[in-house]
């Protein structure tokens, strides 16, 4: 359903959030005829921190105004004419709003769809018919927007007190004012002959006594009022602090932790624009106390009765000011993180957003954030309070940026879009550390005032842990650190603690959502992946899961210490199935296509009592980002790599190797992988492609058939081409020497040449082999 006709649907205070929306930025008529051309519309398509994106904004203008005109001149009769004439008036109400700033609309209308969808989400779940329960979620939500009521109430409560108090406090003021009269004619009595004075006196005396006596019930009643009042604030900073403590130290640190998370490729964040809205009833409930409380300061030095209502309003005070301190302090976040494994020399982005901004009225005179990179070293003595002398540990390029504020949706940002690190000066490594290991941060701050300079913010915010990088072939040990990090780091550690050691079903969660993410896939790691990848790291052979749950694997064991009998650790070997997944292999992987997580002996196993030409598709135990294809007889070709998908894809390669039949289990290979196949380009083409086929099936190694016990050789299904090798003169003999330890074929030479023919294949025919069609 229509996200507009749910939407409608909407009651109460839901009702009002949605129609709170609309306004003179884009009014809530053109949302509601062009409900389903809007919906139509890839906004999230547009990047809004990228300014080179801003054309496909001003063509989503474009076409909404179009729409627009053609939605009025289709309107007939006396309603539609007025109809006519108010979406033709709005068609140019849009143009000269945005034609300038065509992102500032993908902005809003982005902004509105988003919350439409959570209110009708949040409306959905809380009428849901199951069990008549609202899930988790919601329940929080309601018992924050109970408390926030509550606190309304509060507030509401309390200005109706202190106007009750003002008006008493001024009537006792007049009525003081009176005995000061009073008692100025008492004075003037001296003056007059004695009969007159003793005349006039016994009435004003009297008068005296009584305003007296008055003045004095009404002071106590007014000091009980103030103390009354005082307890009733109390009682509201105590609901502030607690409600503040769940949304700051629970919901945003949750945000924060989802951050960190999507940056192992974990779902969105999400969720910002819900705790702006809460943070921004927080800021303007703690701004209202806080006029309150000042106010009833001023009455009491306006009337001063003594007793402790000084203290209690200077504690009020005091509390009020942490209170909003904190809450400014802490909502002064990163949005949009600057990349972890950040290289120098190479642009980078990062936004940050104040989410009480607009609410307290700081964009009225734009603060200037600035970026610095610091050590870990320096940001603990940041976060001790130590003096760090404003030291930085490297130099970045346009690192000064003037937040600001889109009306739209209420948000105070500054969008750092062209920053680059242009130098990093390291620290002394620890024993076995290398430079991927270290960890740095970009410290984003800033200075703002609000009500007019009379409270002065400095706020900072760490972004998450970044390792500085110059060369590429740094990127997956880099990336192994930033894993790590993110995925074991613990909320309010010192920067940036780490494990040295966790679970092995901890680990393996990280990489899962790591695997998924990198080769886009919804297909993950299964069980039995998951158990291979337990007998790779710990060098154990036991099939059973339940094995693994207890075991521990060190950070050492994951990316310092090589994997036993190679060159290289158990992540740049994972690392390297990822990225040949992700840029060869996807479709493939997503298509279950491939098995991929298997060893030698494994496939071995598998394929023994399966027809002869049944093959399957293992990653390679001995190449970091090779993938082998094993078959029944049973052969094990050298790992294919990126270099050689660059040539020739799998599926082509799978469709020249005319003994592979069937893919594992029993699947005939043309209906698995045809819909991959390359058409030939012509038939000279197909021909060479042959000349490969031979040259990589010919010298596959003669195994004993498990049925005959006689050596079988893969002859019997080969091209004319292999009759003949003297014919083209590029088979080597074949000889026993073409065995690896391993009992593969090492194909190297007929490989090189295999390669070489393939790379013949992309350039043009005439110039290449003219002189050979005959």
């Amino acid at each position: 359903m229509a996200v507009w006709i749910q939407a409608q649907q909407l009651q109460g205070d839901a009702l009002h959030q949605m129609q709170s929306l609309y306004g003179q930025h884009f009014p809530i008529e053109v949302r509601h005829y062009l409900s389903q051309w809007i919906e139509g519309q890839l906004w999230d398509a547009v990047d809004l921190e990228n300014p080179q994106e801003e054309f496909k904004a001003k063509r989503l203008l474009d076409s909404l105004i179009q729409e627009l005109q053609n939605k009025a001149e289709h309107q007939v009769g006396e309603d539609g004419f007025l109809l006519r004439i108010k979406l033709g008036h709005y068609a140019s109400q849009l143009k000269s709003t945005y034609d300038r700033c065509p992102l500032e609309l993908v902005r809003c209308i982005k902004h509105i769809l988003y919350t439409e969808q959570r209110l009708v989400r949040e409306a959905t779940n809380s009428s849901s018919p199951v069990g008549g329960m609202m899930d988790s979620m919601s329940q929080k939500y309601q018992q924050i927007n109970q408390a926030f009521e509550e606190l309304r109430l509060m507030t509401q409560d309390t200005e109706n007190d202190l106007r009750k108090l003002q008006h008493n406090q001024e009537y006792f003021i007049i009525q003081y004012q009176e005995s000061l009269r009073i008692q100025a004619q008492l004075t003037s009595l001296a003056t007059l002959p004695p009969a007159d004075r003793q005349l006039r006196e016994p009435a004003l005396l009297s008068k005296r006594n009584t305003v007296e006596a008055w003045l004095t019930r009404e002071a106590n009643t007014l000091q009980k009022y103030r103390l009354d009042l005082a307890e009733k604030h109390q009682k509201t900073l105590q609901l502030l602090r607690k409600q503040q403590t769940i949304i700051l130290d629970d919901e945003l640190i949750q945000w924060k932790r989802r951050q960190q998370l999507a940056g192992n490729g974990g779902p969105p964040e999400g969720g910002l624009d819900i705790l702006q809205s809460w943070c921004e009833k927080l800021a303007e409930t703690i701004w209202q106390n806080r006029q309150q409380i000042r106010r009833a300061e001023h009455l009491r030095q306006q009337l001063p009765i003594p007793g402790p209502i000084e203290e209690l309003l200077n504690e009020l005070n005091s509390t009020i000011t942490d209170i909003i301190s904190a809450l400014v302090t802490s909502t002064f976040i990163i949005e949009k993180q600057p990349p972890q494994v950040l290289k120098t020399q190479t642009k980078f982005a990062a936004t940050v957003r104040l989410l009480v901004g607009g609410k307290l009225n700081v964009h009225m005179n734009p603060p200037q954030v600035k970026a610095t990179i610091i050590s870990e070293q320096q940001a603990k003595a940041l976060l001790k309070n130590e003096n760090t002398r404003n030291e930085s540990s490297g130099e970045i390029l346009n690192n000064n940026c003037v937040m600001e504020y889109h009306q739209t949706t209420g948000t105070l940002s500054a969008h750092f879009r062209n920053m680059s690190l242009k130098r990093i000066k390291r620290s002394d490594r620890r024993g076995a550390e290398s430079v991927t290991e270290e960890k740095f941060t970009i410290l984003f701050e800033s200075q703002f005032s609000v009500g007019g300079n009379e409270l002065v913010f400095q706020v900072k915010t760490l972004s998450l842990p970044v390792v500085v990088i110059v060369h590429g072939s740094q990127d997956n040990n880099a990336t192994a650190t930033v894993l790590w990090d993110n995925a074991f780091a613990e909320p309010g550690r010192v920067p940036f603690l780490v494990p040295d050691k966790v679970l092995w079903p901890q680990l393996c969660d990280a990489i899962n959502l790591k695997y998924k993410a990198e080769v886009q896939s919804n297909r993950g790691l299964s069980e039995e992946n998951l158990v291979f990848l337990a007998q790779k790291a710990f060098s154990n052979s036991s099939n059973n899961p339940d094995d693994y749950r207890n075991m521990t694997m060190t950070w050492s064991q994951f990316n310092r210490e090589s994997l036993p009998g190679r060159n290289f650790t158990f992540w740049q070997w994972f690392d390297g199935v990822m990225e040949l997944t992700k840029k060869h292999l996807k479709p493939h992987w997503n298509d279950g296509a491939i098995l991929g997580f298997v060893n030698k002996q494994q496939a071995q196993d598998m394929l023994m009592s399966k027809p002869n030409g049944t093959f399957l598709l293992r990653f390679s135990d001995s190449e970091i980002g090779g993938i082998t294809i094993a078959w029944r007889m049973v052969w094990n070709l050298m790992p294919y790599t990126t270099k050689d998908f660059s040539i020739r894809s799998l599926a082509d390669r799978i469709s020249d190797l005319n003994h592979l039949l069937f893919l594992y289990p029993d699947r005939p290979k043309d209906e698995v992988f045809s819909k991959y196949y390359t058409p030939p380009l012509c038939k000279l083409l197909s021909w060479i492609c042959v000349c490969v086929c031979v040259c990589v099936c010919v010298f596959a190694t003669a195994n004993p058939d498990p049925t005959t016990g006689n050596p079988t050789y893969m002859d019997h299904a080969s091209p004319a081409p292999v009759n003949h090798p003297h014919t083209y003169g590029i088979y080597p003999p074949m000889s026993d020497s073409m065995l690896d330890t391993d009992g593969d074929f090492d194909l190297d030479d007929t490989m090189d040449v295999a390669r070489h023919v393939e790379e013949l294949l992309r350039r043009p025919v005439e110039n290449q082999w003219g002189g050979q069609q005959s």
